[in-house]
Formats: structure tokens, sequence, C-alpha cells
């Protein structure tokens, strides 16, 4: 009796075994999907510049999708002579960047009422929200050495009102603050 429970459990180890290996051969013989028409030669890219341009070559489409010539084939942008910015006459840079110095001196002008309320987080908040834009026109306005300085001692009032802002010290907030106006106003006259 114990041959014959031997037995049958070989042959029900081996028909699992079977069953597995023919389910693993007809899972392999199924064809894949095709990304090739019938009769058709493969097609092949190097970086979109050597070969079939039209095939998918990573996922990219190296320029060939762009209403204006790129500047390199792994580029999205476009040549530069294109752009606003070089467009754009010198004239027309100055104003924009001239407006930016207004609103900065409107902004600025606000600081003594926050700093006579003891609102600290608005006065730190005016000196970082809009002063990049403003660092940007300072910096792009200033060509000579005096203008240099002039927007050196600027860029050092507003350090020094954001600095007494954030450790709460009211008299060198409001000499900074009025400081940074005062200073802004000399540049914008040097202009």
């Amino acid at each position: 009796m114990a041959s014959k429970t031997t037995t049958t459990a070989m042959q029900a180890e081996s028909g699992r075994r079977e069953l597995f290996g023919v389910i693993a051969a007809s899972v392999a013989a199924v064809p894949l999907a095709a990304n090739a028409a019938t009769g058709e030669s493969p097609r092949f890219s190097v970086f979109g510049l050597v070969g079939d341009g039209t095939s998918q070559s990573e996922g990219a489409a190296y320029g060939t999708d762009q209403s204006t010539p790129v500047y390199s084939p792994y580029s999205v942008y476009g040549e530069e002579k294109d752009s606003i910015y070089a467009k754009e006459s010198k004239d027309a840079y100055a104003a924009r960047k001239k407006a930016i110095l207004a609103e900065t001196k409107k902004r600025l002008q606000n600081l003594p009422g926050y700093i006579e309320k003891k609102k600290w987080s608005d006065v730190m908040g005016e000196l970082t929200r809009y002063m990049y834009e403003t660092r940007g026109a300072v910096k792009g306005l200033a060509s000579t050495p005096t203008q240099k300085e002039k927007a050196a001692a600027f860029f050092k009032a507003i350090e020094t009102a954001y600095g007494a802002a954030r450790l709460k010290k009211q008299d060198v907030a409001n000499a900074a603050a009025a400081d940074s106006v005062k200073t802004l106003d000399a540049f914008v006259a040097s202009l």
C-alpha cells in the first residue's frame, strides 16, 4: 500500500510540472505586437541627426515639432534672435526697469506704517516679495562706477531694514527704511 501512495504522489507532482510547462510554452508562443508594418525595414535615428528623422527616437522630437528653428536638437527653445528680449530696444528695456523701480518706491513707502504698527512679517514680506525684480532692475541699469556704488548703498539699506525687522528693532528699522527710499531716489537720479 505504501508503494501505491508514493507512486500516486509522484504522478501528481509530475502532472503539475507538465501542466506548468505547457502553460509557459503557450504564453511564450503568443507573438507580441510589433511597432512596424509588414514588409517595412526597421527605422532608426541617432539623436535625430543620423537616420530616419521621423522614427521615434527615445520619445523625443529633436526640434522637428517646432515652428521655428532651434539652436540645438536637444532644446525646446528657439533661436535667441527671435526672443522678445532680443527684439526689445535699449530704451524699452530701460523703461521697463524704471517702471519696476517706481513700483519699488511705492512698496518702500509702505514700510514706515508697518514698522509703526510692529507688523514685522509685513516689513519682511515687502522687502523680499518684489525685491528680486528690484535687484535685477538696479543691476541691469547700473552701468557706471558711480551708479554701481549707489546701487550697493541701496542694497545695503534694504538689507539693514530687513535685518532690523527680523530682530524687531523698531528704531533701526525706521532709519533703514527711510535710508532705503533716499538711496533709491539717489540711484534713480543718477540714471
